[in-house]
């Protein structure tokens, strides 16, 4: 285990950078922080390249299990002061831990549509917040993936893997352009959902089919009205007080449910 103390080391400004998406696209590295994130990421079979830790933290057999395993894998383990480490979360009280892991391959072609009878949708998902509580929702309900469609917010983003809740591990996830996931939904079965408000059917007594792709537009616009278009069934939420629309990720959530009643 090596220790560091300055935070002008390269191996802190290395991490540090690993917040910025270019440099992780750069690199295809992201980092995850928390021992439950990290515990679940090893529990399914994903180890980080390298384990930075505070300095005078507490003894856990988690945590040594999960050094066990990363110096096994002949990975890197370092052991930072506190203001390292808030220094590469930019939290001011950073988890006890983080890693670094390498970036998933998330080509449409690793979605199986046989896997499940339900997959979520998120086309130019702009909040990191909004993108890790749909890939936690997508845990939660048994969903096959989570296909991110257009310009979303970055999956690997500090952000987006802490809404996660170790969900960014568990559950697979593709990125396309429209076209491109168009066209793979066309090759094969799959009925395409959308949450809209235009002609829509009401979301509980919807024909939903499996396997099912439900799929929610950008937070403040909505769906293009073009690719409501394409879609084989719209559905539409009641909303009984002020507000027009549910948050996008949550609407994926009650729809996610509904369908999961109907079809799974």
């Amino acid at each position: 285990m090596r220790r560091i103390t300055g935070l002008s080391n390269p191996t802190v400004k290395s991490l540090r950078a690993l917040r910025d998406k270019k440099h992780r696209r750069r690199e295809r590295r992201f980092l995850a922080e928390g021992l439950r994130l990290l515990t679940d990421a090893r529990e399914t079979g994903h180890l980080p390249a390298m384990l930075a830790m505070a300095e005078g933290r507490e003894r856990h057999p988690l945590l040594d299990a999960l050094i066990a395993d990363v110096e096994a894998a002949d990975g890197d383990v370092v052991e930072l002061s506190e203001a390292a480490l808030a220094k590469i979360t930019g939290k001011d009280n950073p988890q006890a831990v983080c890693g670094v892991f390498e970036e998933f391959d998330t080509a449409l072609s690793g979605i199986d549509r046989k896997s499940a009878p339900l997959f979520l949708v998120a086309q130019a998902m702009r909040d990191p917040g909004n993108l890790g509580t749909m890939l936690r929702t997508a845990d939660a309900v048994g969903a096959g993936g989570v296909i991110l469609i257009d310009d979303c917010a970055d999956p690997f983003s500090v952000e987006a893997v802490r809404a996660s809740m170790g969900a960014i591990f568990t559950v697979p996830l593709a990125q396309a352009r429209w076209e491109e996931f168009r066209d793979w939904l066309r090759s094969g079965a799959g009925q395409l959902v959308a949450a809209s408000l235009r002609e829509s059917h009401d979301y509980r007594k919807a024909p939903y089919a499996a396997p099912c792709f439900v799929m929610v537009g950008n937070e403040s616009r909505g769906l293009p009205e073009d690719y409501e278009a394409e879609c084989d069934l719209r559905v539409h939420m009641p909303m009984l007080g002020r507000a027009d629309s549910l948050n996008a990720a949550v609407a994926a959530a009650v729809l996610g449910y509904e369908v999961l009643a109907a079809v799974g």
